[in-house]
């Protein structure tokens, strides 16, 4: 009966243009029309019209003339989303200071559509810092921002949270040693971890919390030890830092608005 009821209401041609900005999102490089059709089962012919009219709305780009690839449009217009345009403008100022007080860089990160997002990123003030790019996904599983993204809903939004994301990522099934991790990590207030990703770097991260106590995003600072810089805040101190910025952003996004994720 529901696949009856999807059917009834289903949009071929917004479906064919969907796959079609999914598919390039997932792949580095662009591909050809024939790769496209390929990818997606269908027949080459299927997808002109499609991928010219992305191409002149501003979607899709050919910058060598065969190959499409995505343009920066679809995160001009997820920028334009009010919660996370004003999340980002509260947390601008804070991030800034931040930085300047730990000596290291930081980032702000929002769980939407099944990824971990980073949406505004601050660099360090020095020379020396680890930075991640504006619109990129990063995992739940083995990162600190998703840990604490995961760590401060209900065992329901948890489980919800990591079903989409398993629908959207190849990966396995938590154990449940990871599950008494987020328990850890609510109770203490924040993650601390190696990085799994790069050597040398330690993962600190806070929540911002929404006036209705929950998570709506995560402050977080990969953390360096700086050579030869004596006055560089320790890493406790870091916390510290880190714990107090996020809870200053929490006061000001609980107090206006609610984030929705």
């Amino acid at each position: 009966m529901q696949d009856d009821e999807e059917d009834r209401y289903r949009a071929p041609a917004l479906d064919k243009g969907l796959d079609i900005l999914e598919l390039l999102a997932s792949v580095d490089g662009g591909l050809t029309q024939a790769e496209i059709a390929k990818r997606l089962d269908r027949s080459p012919n299927e997808f002109y019209r499609m991928l010219d009219r992305l191409v002149k709305r501003g979607y899709v780009t050919r910058p060598d003339g065969d190959r499409y690839s995505l343009t920066l449009k679809l995160f001009g217009l997820g920028q334009l989303h009010a919660p996370v345009r004003r999340l980002v403008s509260y947390a601008t100022s804070i991030m800034r200071e931040l930085a300047e007080t730990t000596w290291q860089a930081n980032q702000l990160v929002v769980f939407d559509r099944g990824n971990a997002v980073v949406i505004a990123q601050q660099e360090a003030p020095h020379y020396w810092g680890i930075s991640i790019r504006v619109g990129s996904h990063i995992s739940l599983f083995d990162t600190g921002s998703g840990h604490v993204l995961l760590a401060f809903r209900s065992p329901e939004e948890r489980e919800m949270m990591i079903a989409e994301h398993l629908r959207t990522n190849e990966e396995m099934k938590q154990s449940p040693d990871f599950f008494a991790r987020l328990d850890q990590v609510r109770d203490r207030g924040y993650e601390m971890m190696a990085s799994l990703q790069t050597a040398g770097v330690y993962n600190l991260s806070a929540p911002v919390i929404g006036s209705d106590g929950r998570g709506i995003a995560a402050l977080t600072i990969p953390y360096i030890t700086l050579v030869n810089a004596p006055a560089a805040p320790d890493i406790t101190r870091t916390i510290t830092l880190l714990q107090a910025a996020a809870a200053k952003l929490s006061q000001l996004a609980g107090s206006d608005m609610q984030m929705r994720i």
